[in-house]
């Protein structure tokens, strides 16, 4: 649109005479804004790169888009471009037959991993050796991460829902992106609703007819009139179109790639639409087209309706088209096919779909795998198959940030398909992938190896007809911690450090000159020197107390630096203790023996005594001053009896009398 269009009139009371109102509510638009799945006027799409394997070689390659190409694995095709189409060349020819079909085909075989090789390669005579070689397809993986780089480019980040649904397609959720816009052009959506009720019903917009460039639109029945007025949800989802359109552009320029898209209101409706129009188009299917678009399809054609279930539908119902089988009432389906899937079946063929555009993209595991035709029959053509899986995974872990520790598997498991293929018993071995440890490509070599020798030593295992390495359990790993690395001194620095302090410690060094650094200094002279200036005025006390104490040899006293066999500790700042090999759990002193050990705890042992004998005369001479207190003191303990064994005086018993100490 040229310029934003504007309202015409104002909002007035629902059922207002002389105004049409929207079939959509400001409920709907603020689910809108939160990308509600059964917001009626959701937008999303489905992005699918055409033939992608052929493009990703045409690219590479420079092959003109107008030249046929096939991407060959070993004999047979696993793309096919829409030139090569043009002669009926499918992807169930063989090499030979599409060649017949088409003379002028190029066919490029994928990458290979060869028996032997630490990477893969292109190479021209890998499709004669698929007994040594492995298919490699991290090409196409790496593309896909490219493509998936543009898209999330330019979508708001904010905003952004995206679904990496495989290799080579992507849901987009654009409600929220198309809620932003929407305000933008119509300013007058953002007024709260008339009497604050949600519930009231918006003004219809003022077009008549919107531009839908070049977008395949889907047609309208015959009993619906095109120039029917718009309403908002034609409005969201022609906003979605715009956005999907910018987004193909960016991609084929930047990355030459082509893909289709189709724009609905959910992802069942959008990937039927992608597939609708081929090659670079995108599909807009309207609300109001839905059943239209639906009514030419087969339901075996739509998503999990091809298999066994869309078979039973076929026959019980004996029909294939979406068009027939709308007739069918609910309660005959739910007679047929039960509760919950008839009711699955019934809002599927009427494109009613509320599942959620799932923006994680991460995978949760990974697998690399060989079939061998003929079989292998020794661990040592198995350990080299193993190097090529440990390289193959390990490439791939790099794309997933596990260098950078962004993510990690937390277990690896080794299959062992013995005995001729197709058949044979099938045998696995798991074990965890170290935690703590950077993983690499000679670890996960390490644990495959391992794995294979627990199976081999079960005997009777060969030959091998299938080998396959896989890990998973992936988790984030953990970010912006440092290890114990970042605390230690290294380098430079660590070598003017031990320089420092050998010439420190070296007699006639620097010791005298070099001081201490400042914040060490302050911490020993108002840290620990507060105790130990304590411990030697107790020492001081004690030797008082305790001077006719026996010490040990050499009649020390209490001091440790003046006792004879006892380590003394000096206090300089710049001297080094000698190392003691028995120390006092009681005092700072050390001893070289333990017999002048033991004799140190016996002089503790006679301190003791000492000190108890002390205490017990000090206690004796009070008790003449306890005696005399005064006399309101003694008639109260007079008037209240006295405890059990507390200042009772006991009786002399018969033939025993008291001494006179005095």
């Amino acid at each position: 649109m040229s310029s934003p269009p504007r309202f015409f009139r104002d909002s007035s009371p629902a059922g207002a005479p002389g105004y049409k109102r929207s079939q959509f509510t400001y409920r709907h638009l603020a689910q809108l804004a939160s990308s509600s799945s059964t917001c009626p006027l959701r937008v999303v799409s489905h992005i699918d790169l055409d033939c992608f394997y052929a493009q990703v070689e045409m690219v590479r390659l420079g092959i003109p888009e107008d030249k046929p190409l096939a991407v060959q694995q070993w004999q047979g095709l696993i793309a096919v471009n829409y030139p090569a189409r043009a002669f009926g060349i499918g992807r169930h020819c063989t090499v030979t037959e599409a060649r017949q079909l088409c003379p002028d085909l190029i066919a490029q075989h994928v990458a290979t991993w060869r028996e032997g090789d630490e990477n893969f390669a292109y190479r021209p005579d890998a499709a004669e050796h698929i007994a040594t070689d492995k298919v490699s397809l991290d090409p196409y993986r790496l593309e896909c991460r490219r493509i998936l780089a543009v898209i999330k480019d330019h979508l708001p980040a904010r905003l952004q829902k995206v679904e990496k649904a495989s290799i080579d397609e992507v849901f987009v959720d654009l409600s929220a992106h198309v809620y932003e816009i929407l305000l933008e052009r119509f300013p007058e959506l953002a007024r709260p609703p008339p009497y604050d009720d949600p519930s009231e019903q918006l003004p219809m917009p003022p077009l008549s007819a919107l531009d839908w460039q070049a977008d395949a639109l889907v047609d309208l029945d015959s009993e619906q009139a095109e120039l029917d007025d718009p309403d908002w949800d034609d409005v969201t989802i022609l906003i979605g179109s715009e956005i999907v359109r910018n987004v193909r552009a960016a991609i084929k320029e930047k990355l030459h790639y082509t893909c289709s898209a189709g724009v609905a209101k959910n992802k069942l409706l959008s990937k039927l639409g992608s597939a609708h129009k081929k090659p670079n188009q995108q599909t807009v299917i309207r609300n109001r087209a839905v059943q239209h678009f639906l009514s030419e399809f087969k339901f075996t054609k739509i998503r999990n309706l091809g298999g066994k279930l869309g078979e039973e539908i076929s026959r019980v119902f004996n029909t294939e088209l979406v068009s027939e089988l709308l007739s069918v009432p609910i309660e005959q389906l739910k007679s047929r096919l039960g509760d919950d899937t008839s009711v699955w079946v019934y809002n599927t063929i009427r494109g009613i779909d509320t599942s959620e555009v799932n923006p994680r993209t991460q995978i949760k595991s990974m697998l690399s795998a060989k079939s061998f035709r003929p079989s292998i029959d020794s661990r040592e053509q198995a350990t080299k198959w193993l190097r090529i899986f440990a390289a193959d995974i390990f490439s791939r872990l790099v794309e997933e940030g596990v260098l950078e520790n962004k993510r990690r598997p937390k277990s690896a498991n080794l299959h062992f398909r013995q005995g001729a293929a197709g058949g044979g018993q099938t045998r696995s071995r798991q074990m965890s992938i170290p935690q703590g440890k950077p993983i690499d490509e000679e670890m996960l070599f390490e644990i495959a190896k391992t794995l294979l020798c627990q199976i081999a030593q079960e005997g009777r295992v060969w030959p091998c007809s299938n080998l396959s390495l896989s890990i998973g359990g992936f988790e984030d790993g953990i970010t912006g911690n440092m290890g114990i690395g970042a605390f230690l001194v290294k380098g430079p620095e660590a070598q003017v450090l031990k320089a420092t302090t050998r010439s420190a410690f070296e007699p006639g060094g620097a010791g005298d000159t070099v001081q201490p650094p400042e914040k060490r200094r302050r911490t020993d002279e108002g840290g620990i020197q507060r105790f130990l200036t304590k411990r030697e005025a107790n020492r001081e006390a004690d030797a008082r107390l305790g001077s006719d104490v026996a010490a040990p040899r050499g009649g020390a006293s209490s001091g440790s630096e003046h006792m004879p066999g006892v380590t003394v500790r000096p206090s300089g700042p710049h001297h080094q203790a000698p190392v003691a090999a028995h120390l006092c759990s009681r005092c700072p002193a050390g001893f070289a023996s333990p017999e002048e050990s033991r004799e140190h705890q016996d002089w503790h042992f006679a301190k003791d005594l000492h000190e108890q004998e002390r205490v017990g005369l000090a206690l004796v001479s009070r008790e003449p001053a306890a005696a005399s207190s005064s006399h309101t003191g003694t008639m109260r303990s007079a008037a209240a009896p006295p405890k059990r064994g507390v200042g009772r005086p006991k009786k002399t018993e018969r033939g025993q009398s008291k001494l006179n100490f005095g």
